[in-house]
């Protein structure tokens, strides 16, 4: 029969057992941010990671391997070495807003406000033609709160049902309208990555732009899928909601911060300001899955006019009416037809007045 462990060796296995879990996470971890980051470059930043990945390797095998006494200590002290240089290296990676930034996310938003009225910098406007041929146009446009008239979310798909990117859009009343959108800020050479986003690759940027550039682009030249959704909202709430828009885009533009694809990204940063206006919203994984968040707010009772969360993207679904309207003066109009919550007389067209609200 077996004999039963004694209780001081089952507590020095636990412990154990644990180191090993523990030095196996970090191994995958400071892999992983090897890989993504490349310090010194491409060479230089793959010899680094094999370097720790062997310092990792010999590490285990002390513990795998008691049989070699000499093994532990030697392996141990090179791996507790190596683990300090990579965390000396990774709490040298600070966010910075001088890059060569792609021409999309070059210049950052800011805005000032003087009683009701809101003065954006940089309220991107750009004019596409595909989504590698545009004219660059940043501008300068005045919001006046007291005309602020509705919240709206959009969501557009690429890839999986639970992935979008969300975007909220402010209307001021005949069809002007701006965007804000949390974007990942890409250097040129960079491509979008997913992984990335966990390992301090991309700054984070808070994009105020016109509803024919920042929409236009992601169903017309993009190929995205986009919905959008009305989200009814005491006007004190929306105005709160702006100009937390306003302050984050300020405080990035002080002091750079990383994206993150799970703790800071487009929804929980509207999460965390809604939070502030409505204090105690539940915290829910279709925050990070962010393709489910009209069921999210359809449980919260925050979308009026349908019955289902289904009618509701079905008629909320702007991509068609997108691409058949194209870049014309009643693009706005035209994604919000038969979307519900939104009367058919806020939904007609009327002469766009970009340069003020």
């Amino acid at each position: 029969m077996p004999t039963a462990a004694a209780p001081g060796d089952a507590h020095t296995e636990g412990i154990l057992i644990l180191q090993i879990v523990l030095a196996l996470a970090f191994t995958v971890w400071a892999g992983l941010a090897l890989w993504v980051r490349k310090p010194g470059g491409l060479v230089v930043g793959r010899a680094l990671l094999v370097l720790w990945l062997a310092a990792a390797c010999l590490f285990l095998v002390g513990f795998f391997l008691p049989q070699w006494p000499a093994a532990r200590p030697l392996s141990a002290s090179l791996y507790l070495g190596a683990v300090v240089l990579v965390l000396a290296w990774w709490a040298a990676v600070r966010p910075s807003n001088d890059r060569d930034w792609i021409p999309d996310v070059a210049c950052q938003t800011q805005g000032t406000v003087d009683g009701d009225l809101v003065t954006l910098e940089n309220v991107r406007n750009f004019h596409w033609r595909s989504a590698d041929d545009f004219d660059v146009r940043w501008e300068t446009r005045a919001y006046d709160l007291r005309r602020l008239q509705s919240t709206d979310l959009i969501l557009s798909y690429w890839m999986h049902p639970g992935i979008a990117h969300a975007l909220v859009s402010f209307g001021f009343g005949e069809d002007r309208y701006v965007v804000f959108s949390v974007e990942i800020r890409r250097k040129k050479g960079d491509a979008f990555s997913t992984l990335g986003g966990f390992f301090r690759q991309y700054e984070l940027s808070v994009v105020a732009a016109d509803e024919r550039d920042i929409l236009l682009v992601r169903t017309n030249m993009r190929g995205e899928d986009s919905y959008i959704y009305r989200v009814p909202m005491a006007p004190e709430a929306m105005r709160s909601l702006f100009l937390a828009y306003v302050r984050r885009a300020n405080r990035l533009v002080d002091k750079p911060r990383f994206y993150n694809t799970i703790t800071a990204n487009c929804t929980t940063i509207i999460f965390k300001m809604m939070n502030r206006i409505v204090p105690g919203l539940p915290l829910d994984y279709r925050l990070v899955a962010c393709g489910y968040l009209p069921e999210y707010l359809y449980d919260l009772g925050a979308l009026r006019g349908a019955d289902s969360v289904a009618e509701y993207r079905s008629r909320g679904r702007y991509t068609d009416r997108a691409l058949a309207e194209g870049d014309a003066a009643g693009f706005s109009a035209a994604i919000r037809r038969g979307v519900p919550g939104i009367e058919p007389r806020q939904a007609a067209a009327e002469p766009a007045r970009p340069a003020s609200a």
